[in-house]
Parts: C-alpha cells; structure tokens; sequence
C-alpha cells in the first residue's frame, strides 16, 4: 500500500510493503517487502532497506544508509552522512552508515557518519551513537 498522499519515485519496492501519507521516496531507493514506512519519512537514492523493516514518523535516510532485515528505527532518529557538513560545499565526503540484521534503535537517538550497528544490538532512545556497537550489544545511556 502507498498512500496517495505520499511522493513515492521508486519502484524498487518490495511486496507487502507499507508507505504512510506525507512520505518522500527518491527514484533509487531500494526497499524490501513486509516493510512499514510511516508518516513523514523522507528516503534519499542511494538507500538500500532490507525486508520487515519498520521505520517510524519523523525520520530521514540519507545516501549511504543500508538497513538490513528486521530492523526497528524508532520515531525521529536522526542519521548523519557527512562528519563536517557546510552548505555548498564541494568537498563533501559521504560515510556510509550500517545497520545489521535484527537492530532496533530507540527514538530521537543520532547515528554519526561512518558507524556501524551490529546484529540484533539494542540503541536505547535519546541515544548519540558516535561509534561502532558490536552484535547483540545493548547500548543504554546513562541519567545522572
């Protein structure tokens, strides 16, 4: 299902995959089936989104952002390509960012460029991920 309120250019999207209203997805994006792209996700070209990945309100992938299967991205997570971002400019250098199979990342969490999240590893809400974490990690952030 594609919701007629949303601007979907590619179609390489699997079956049974469901795109929410207020959605952009760019001409190359790939996505998988049994997805669930919720309202207000905007997928750049240069994305690859494996299958049953549940992605929710708010967020935005970037080019160089692959998400394998089974993956949960909490409401308003923020993914980061470019380690010193500037306006124009021409130097720019995309790091590519990760997340394996079975990850699940709280809400309002920022991933930085060049990380990758390891199998099944649990990303608690409001989390800044500034390095890689390991398979079947749970990263939790500490309240003082």
């Amino acid at each position: 299902m594609i919701h007629p309120l949303s601007d979907v250019q590619s179609k390489n999207i699997g079956e049974n995959t469901n795109i929410w209203q207020f959605c952009v997805i760019l001409k190359n994006a790939q996505i998988g089936s049994n997805c669930n792209i919720c309202s207000h996700v905007f997928i750049e070209n240069d994305v690859k989104i494996g299958n049953n990945v549940t992605i929710k309100n708010g967020v935005q992938i970037w080019d160089g952002i692959e998400i394998e299967d089974n993956v949960f991205i909490g409401p308003n997570v923020t993914f980061c390509n470019d380690r010193y971002p500037k306006s124009g400019n021409k130097n720019f250098k995309l790091e590519k960012i990760i997340i394996k199979k079975g990850a699940s990342i709280g809400a309002n969490s920022t991933i930085l460029p060049g990380v990758t999240i390891g199998e099944n590893a649990m990303i608690a809400a409001g989390s800044i991920v500034t390095k890689n974490v390991e398979k079947n990690t749970t990263l939790i952030q500490k309240r003082k």
